[in-house]
């Protein structure tokens, strides 16, 4: 049994993802957490209802429509942190990143305590007028660290078989793999194996590569496509789930990055900013790496000087030093020539470095090393730029990529109202943006319908290329702007919201079964994080809600809070904690009290095993010159560690103390990038100085206030395909490539999803379209069974294992035995019935004539009640047996792997070799080819007409035949 049933999505624009997926058995998988940019709660009901029965959540990409409310549900939903998740390391850290940019660019994404759980409280308490506009509790950093840590990483192609949830029924070998998708770093088709399901869940791939991403592996093993068949894994499977959303571009790579860079050069040279809306996390890698990469070719002359050279490139996010940071240590993810990219720039750095040379100095900076492009974590940064203005002697232009694509948060939209009024200015969207709301639709989408409507025309400066795209007026159209912000609660408003707050405490504690935390990690989870990171975390007064505070606790609280415990705080642990002490009463205790405490300090470790620590290997003199600069630093403690003071010139400066929003400063010689970016002018020097101005904290309850403020928009609109997707040629020649049995269409508007599935009609494939909230039975149509063998057949059979199975051919007689009884005997058995079955409910059954058995009295009892009964495999009875002989012919059991028959033949003397693509030559005359169906061709030259080995060729041939006889199990005929 196979449900499928999307819970956002489906025949619609929004693209939020989120898929459930209910097997044999009750097992349920959630695929993807995503949420929109509205970030309203009611979209997540459904999926909170489904939270006590889920099994495993399945990740796909480190985006806002896949995975941006999984934080939200760990914190607010009880028993969701308790589930296991699955999804790639790329996933998780750039997932990571994102959220996190998410909660610190807006506080909406905390959002509002729902109408309908509020009204309950207010219900019980004598306020008649009541807001919807109290936020809920946001998670801190260390919370959102400790969510994703508690997801399990997966490598590409690599079969897994999860563990379920502790509220879960057994998962009886669902075993699920992860397949490269492209479209985003990490991005992952997931395969389904249970029983004989076999469901693969693609939403959001491209098969085409990208300068960074490598295409999906539809075609071929590994991350890379390659091959000109669906690899073995991936085809017939039960049911595909694939995205009807295609992308609307249809340029190649290559006219593509040129029509990009094309638009921007009509507008920097005139002096305007450009605004490319991007996300934080996914696709901004892509456009990072296109675009300084092409301010180097001008730079270096590969490219005729432009327009570019002269403009200023920025990136603008608050999350986004922690992506390029994480990109630079995920160059296997990435596309072959990204890391052949990086393998050359290290062997030039080796030979530079051997050589003791200095030439080509700032054209070996390496993928990610950006030399031109500029990066903005700062508020106060970004306003610094926009008040650069050109000259009227010199225009220099400015290209800005900010998060978030929506515009509705991030920096993103604090550059839009600041460009808006110049019809110099001009914003490219990369990709069609979300309607998640008809009525209240985002910046992005209606910049998106005002292009599409071309009112007041496109402006016709001379294309610099073929393809460039086309830049529309936005016609001194109004836009209005939302700007959310935290207050704090009035004091009118605290007694409903405490009195709301007794009620969800009450409702947590009930669901999780006498106050079991939910942030439980599975058995099988990686522990990344050490014993000291895990008790901070763990040990949050926030999350104790009510609860007394153990001596952990107050520890914790004491250690943030450089509070001094007594003696009786801290309870056993003070054998530990404090110097001198011995001794500890244990009489009239219980549980932790009585036993003496160890600290188990957990060890880091990786695939590779245990983590090097390096300081655990440093030399002696080594150990002294680090230790120089701390004690330096402890001389001058005394004078507020130094601020304010002068220093000597032999004195090392301590440049640990940049503060968290400071850019990270390497000590030592100036590389290539530092040059380069003091090289671009002053501002460079003042934008490392600029500071946020202090936000007032506000730690207790608060509330959401929202103003508006409308912008009037004067720029040029211009739309260039950078989303990633597949197009609907890839999707109409790969469909029929893959052979599915079902196909389930999700994750597009309703034009595009019946456009497909009447596309794919044609090809006789069954095409289910369901709408959000809709269930559909795609079950396997072959019709299985589960039998029992007596125990007499069981004795007769011969089983040989092949790779962990068993396997023997069977050629029984079907019966069927009640459930309460073990067996029955065999029809062939002679024993007399007990005297004591007076009811006749365990007497021997007669065959009829026909050799079948009297099912009617095998499933009543003498009184006529029915009984269940079970399907049993039996010996076949003496009287039937010659009428039920059959010529069983042998059958070859296993996989033949043309690279260990390779080996094998070299290993035997004889000469092997690959000579193209599925094709084995041996000693020059025996070629074997394997198939896409799995099948074994052998061909040969001068095979002797007599039979046997007589000649050499003719050797040849039977030995390569016995050799693969040898590989495979030969089970013989029943």
């Amino acid at each position: 049994m196979f449900t499928f049933s999307p819970l956002q999505g489906a025949l619609s624009e929004a693209t939020a993802s989120q898929s459930l997926l209910e097997l044999d058995g009750g097992v349920k998988v959630l695929i993807d957490v995503g949420w929109d940019e509205t970030l309203d709660i009611e979209k997540l009901k459904e999926l909170e209802k489904q939270v006590p029965t889920l099994s495993l959540i399945l990740l796909t990409h480190a985006t806002v429509p896949h995975l941006s409310a999984f934080v939200h549900c760990c914190k607010h939903f009880p028993l969701f942190a308790r589930i296991p998740v699955y999804a790639t390391q790329p996933v998780i850290d750039l997932g990571r990143t994102l959220i996190q940019d998410l909660y610190s660019s807006t506080p909406l994404a905390a959002t509002t305590i729902p109408d309908t759980s509020l009204a309950e409280a207010a219900f019980s308490y004598s306020q008649p007028q009541f807001s919807n506009n109290f936020l809920l509790q946001a998670p801190t950093t260390e919370e959102i660290a400790k969510y994703f840590s508690l997801i399990q990483p997966l490598k590409y192609s690599q079969p897994h078989q999860p563990l379920a949830s502790p509220f879960s029924p057994p998962l009886n070998g669902l075993t699920i793999t992860a397949y490269n998708s492209g479209h985003s770093l990490g991005g992952t088709i997931w395969h389904i194996q249970h029983g004989l399901e076999s469901i693969v869940y693609a939403v959001d791939w491209n098969l085409a590569r990208d300068n960074v991403y490598a295409g999906a592996a539809w075609m071929g093993s590994g991350h890379g496509s390659g091959g000109a068949e669906v690899m073995e894994q991936l085809r017939k499977p039960t049911a595909l789930i694939c995205s009807a959303r295609a992308g609307e571009g249809g340029l190649s790579r290559g006219a593509r990055d040129q029509q990009l860079l094309d638009t921007m050069r009509r507008t920097v040279a005139r002096g305007g900013t450009v605004l490319i809306p991007i996300d934080s996390s996914a696709r901004v890698l892509e456009l990072a790496y296109l675009l300084e990469h092409a301010w180097r070719s001008e730079a270096s002359g590969v490219t005729e000087a432009g327009a570019l050279g002269t403009a200023k490139l920025y990136l603008a996010g608050r999350s986004v030093n922690s992506t390029i940071r994480l990109a630079k240590s995920m160059f296997e993810w990435m596309d072959d020539s990204i890391v052949q990219e990086f393998e050359a720039v290290a062997d030039q750095g080796g030979k530079r470095t051997n050589g003791n040379t200095d030439g080509g100095r700032g054209r070996d900076a390496g993928p990610f090393d950006f030399k031109y492009l500029r990066v903005l974590d700062r508020k106060a940064q970004v306003e610094k730029v926009l008040s650069q203005s050109s000259t009227p002697n010199e225009l220099r232009g400015k290209v800005i990529l900010a998060s978030d694509t929506s515009l509705e948060w991030g920096f993103s939209k604090d550059v839009m109202a600041r460009i808006a009024d110049d019809s110099r200015n001009l914003v490219i969207l990369t990709e069609k943006p979300s309607a998640s709301s008809k009525e209240k639709p985002s910046v992005a989408r209606q910049l998106w319908e005002w292009w599409k409507e071309r009112r007041d025309g496109t402006a016709d400066e001379a294309s610099s290329g073929p393809g460039s795209a086309e830049q529309i007026y936005a016609g001194g159209r109004e836009l209005r702007l939302m700007d959310s912000k935290r207050a704090a609660l009035d004091e009118s408003e605290l007694p409903l919201y405490q009195q709301w707050l007794v009620t969800q405490r009450q409702l947590h504690a009930t669901l999780q079964g006498g106050g079991a935390t939910n942030l439980e990690a599975s058995a099988d989870v990686a522990d990344d994080v050490s014993s000291e990171s895990s008790e901070s975390e763990d040990e949050s007064e926030n999350e104790q809600q009510g609860k007394a505070l153990n001596a952990s606790t107050a520890m914790g609280q004491a250690n943030r809070k450089k509070v001094v415990l007594q003696d009786e705080d801290l309870g056993i642990m003070i054998l530990l904690k404090k110097k001198g002490v011995y001794d500890f009463p244990v009489k009239g205790k219980k549980g932790r009290e009585r036993m003496f405490p160890l600290a188990v300090r957990r060890k880091r470790a990786d695939e590779f095993g245990e983590l090097i620590r390096p300081e655990d290997y440093l030399r002696a003199e080594e150990r002294e010159e680090n230790e120089r600069p701390e004690a330096n630093m402890l001389q001058r403690g005394d004078f507020n560690e130094g601020f304010g003071q002068k220093r000597k010139w032999d004195d090392v400066g301590d440049r640990r103390h940049g503060g968290p929003n400071r850019r990270g400063q390497r000590g030592g010689p100036m590389e290539d990038s530092d040059l380069s970016q003091t090289q671009q002018g002053v501002i460079q020097d003042e934008l490392d100085t600029v500071e946020d101005e202090e936000e007032e904290v506000i730690s207790g309850p608060a509330k959401l206030v929202t103003t508006s403020s409308a912008v009037t928009v004067n720029l040029r609109i211009a739309y260039v395909d950078f989303s990633g997707l597949h197009d609907r040629r890839s999707l109409a020649m790969l469909i029929p490539l893959i052979q599915p049995r079902k196909l389930i269409l999700v994750a597009g508007s309703a034009d595009e999803t019946e456009a497909v599935a009447d596309d794919c009609r044609r090809n006789a494939i069954e095409v289910y379209t369901p709408p959000v909230g809709a269930s559909v039975d795609a079950s396997v149509d072959t019709n299985a069974w589960v039998v029992k063998l007596s125990e007499p057949l069981v004795k007769r059979l011969r089983w040989q294992t092949v790779r962990g199975l068993g396997i023997v051919t069977v050629t029984a007689h079907l019966t069927a035995t009640p459930v309460a009884q073990k067996s029955l005997p065999p029809p062939s058995s002679t024993a007399p019935t007990q005297a004591g079955d007076e009811d006749g409910a365990n007497k021997r059954q007669k065959p009829n004539p026909d050799g079948t058995t009297n099912s009617k009295d095998m499933a009543t009892t003498g009184e006529g009640d029915k009984v269940a009964v079970m399907p049993t495999l039996d010996v076949i009875p003496a009287a039937l047996v010659s009428a039920s002989r059959s010529a069983a012919q042998p059958l070859h059991v296993g996989e033949l792997r043309l690279a260990d028959l390779r080996r094998t033949m070299q290993s035997s003397g004889h000469t092997a070799e690959f000579r193209g693509e599925g094709t084995l030559l041996i000693d020059g005359s025996v070629v074997v080819r394997k198939t896409a169906a799995g099948r074994v061709e052998i061909e040969s030259v001068g095979v002797p007409t007599g039979g046997g080995p007589a000649t050499r060729m003719g050797g040849t041939f039977y030995a390569v035949k016995k050799t693969i006889y040898d590989g495979l199990a030969v089970v013989a005929g029943a």
